[in-house]
């Protein structure tokens, strides 16, 4: 039942070797020889009438090394987080939403995305943290990094980058890839920033100055383009660095306070329970992932985040879903 709902929501792309629907349909059959339950259903919920053009997904996708350990996730079943799972779910996430630029961080599984994504159309990049702590962990699939995605038939890719963080002149441990795109059915230029940000409460001023330093390159860079921020930017909307996006000459909106009702960004877009140093389990609900535009891009719809009930009392990640941090997705038409 669930890869009929899955197949009639989200619209079907026809790609270079093989569509999106018979992808989803062969990843179905090794979901269900391994008995995993439905992810956490999902729905686009519309923002205006508006025929989308770009689809944009950001996802903080855990990399693998840093799933493990006995501080990380206690509650969550150690079979839910093998890599032998973990991937299918993960794809699965991707391919039921199908972006057609797809902004990851804690990549430290790009050749197997590189795979598994380009019968599909997509080509992508890649930079990867200047001292990932990936590497310290014990039979890891190799550093970790920010990665972005483009459907090919829809966007061409014009110039990569690959910006290192800086706090007073100094470099940081942190890193953004800066994409320029061309949509070729209309030819509008557009900018995409991929980021993830120092993580970690003490770090606020860090953030702050690297979040600066993003900006200050991008108002130099992009000029007058549309811009794409997508990012784990380990930052609740009170952080500093979060108003500065907010009230930067840039002019950035971000999507989900655009989109909500209330006008604030969602509960939650992260939500896990770790062990303590005192042997008491430690909870953690906040915001911290966002996606930012600016320029002449109309937002038509968001992605749902899944409600308290669904996710259950273990948080994440789980079998139901395979990150701590849930993909946020919205669609985007030029004006």
């Amino acid at each position: 039942m669930f890869i009929q709902q899955l197949l009639g929501r989200y619209e079907i792309i026809e790609v270079r070797n093989m569509s999106i629907q018979a992808a989803l349909e062969d990843l179905h059959k090794d979901v269900k020889k391994r008995s995993l339950p439905d992810l956490l259903d999902r729905d686009f919920v519309n923002v205006s009438g508006c025929e989308s053009e770009v689809t944009v997904m950001q996802w903080n996708v855990l990399a693998q090394a840093l799933s493990g350990g006995d501080d990380n996730f206690v509650l969550c079943p150690p079979e839910a987080l093998s890599w032998e799972n973990r991937q299918l779910r993960i794809l699965e996430e991707i391919y039921r939403i199908s972006p057609s630029i797809l902004c990851m961080q804690e990549v430290d599984c790009f050749s197997f995305l590189e795979k598994k994504l380009k019968p599909l159309g997509y080509d992508g990049r890649w930079v990867q943290k200047p001292h990932s702590p990936c590497m310290e962990m014990e039979g890891n699939m190799g550093p970790d990094g920010c990665a972005l995605f483009y459907l090919k038939d829809k966007l061409q890719m014009m110039d990569t980058q690959h910006v290192n963080l800086k706090e007073n002149g100094k470099a940081t441990n942190q890193t953004a890839l800066v994409c320029k795109l061309k949509v070729k059915d209309n030819g509008h230029m557009l900018y995409v920033a991929v980021v993830h940000l120092k993580a970690k409460s003490g770090f606020e001023n860090l953030r702050h100055k690297q979040g600066k330093y993003l900006l200050d390159y991008l108002m130099k860079e992009a000029r007058s383009e549309p811009i794409i921020v997508c990012g784990d930017f380990n930052a609740s909307p009170k952080e500093p660095v979060y108003q500065d996006f907010t009230n930067s000459d840039l002019e950035l909106r971000s999507v989900y306070k655009t989109a909500l009702s209330e006008k604030t960004e969602p509960k939650y877009t992260t939500w896990k329970i770790r062990a303590g140093t005192d042997g008491k389990n430690t909870e953690s609900c906040k915001t911290i992932d966002y996606i930012w535009i600016r320029g002449n891009l109309k937002l038509t719809a968001i992605l749902s985040i899944p409600e308290d009930a669904s996710i259950g009392p273990d948080r994440l990640p789980s079998y139901k879903y395979p990150s701590d941090h849930f993909a946020l997705a919205c669609k985007l038409v030029f004006a």
